[in-house]
């Protein structure tokens, strides 16, 4: 199963504020099939009691616990914005992470995420690139060999 795929990674795009982002980054979810959209009013309201921000530009808003039922399958959708927007009081997002799981699937995925978000040269690559082949390589699960 490819949790990460060209047809959900939107980048150098824009958003008015958080909720624009937010919403973006579930519709590339629900257009590619991996939620309803109700699903996305989950997200919003995750956000609303909890901040999705993991520092360094980078956020990762996902839907509450009473939104399984619209995951129809697990997958990631990456929102790269060329200028941000506000988050937190003093902080920008740069990429934002949409994620659907029903299961952990998309443990791999956050893994990587981490390992990019503490590497400054692989972030900077990643929130300036136009090649969805860079993000899908940096963010994909490792293979075992």
């Amino acid at each position: 199963m490819t949790i990460l795929s060209k047809d959900r990674i939107s980048l150098q795009a824009s958003a008015t504020d958080k909720v624009d982002a937010i919403r973006k980054a579930g519709e590339l979810l629900v257009t590619s099939g991996c939620v309803l959209p109700e699903y996305v009013d989950g997200m919003l309201t995750r956000e609303q009691s909890m901040s999705t921000s993991l520092g360094n530009g980078v956020a990762i808003p996902h839907g509450i616990y009473e939104n399984r039922e619209h995951i129809l399958k697990t997958g990631i959708s990456i929102l790269q914005l060329t200028e941000g927007v506000d988050w937190d009081e003093d902080e920008k997002v740069y990429m934002v992470i949409g994620i659907a799981a029903s299961s952990d699937e998309h443990v791999g995925v956050l893994s990587n995420l981490a390992d990019v978000i503490d590497n400054e040269e692989t972030l900077a690559e990643l929130l300036k690139t136009n090649d969805p082949d860079i993000v899908v390589r940096y963010l994909s699960e490792k293979q075992s060999s």
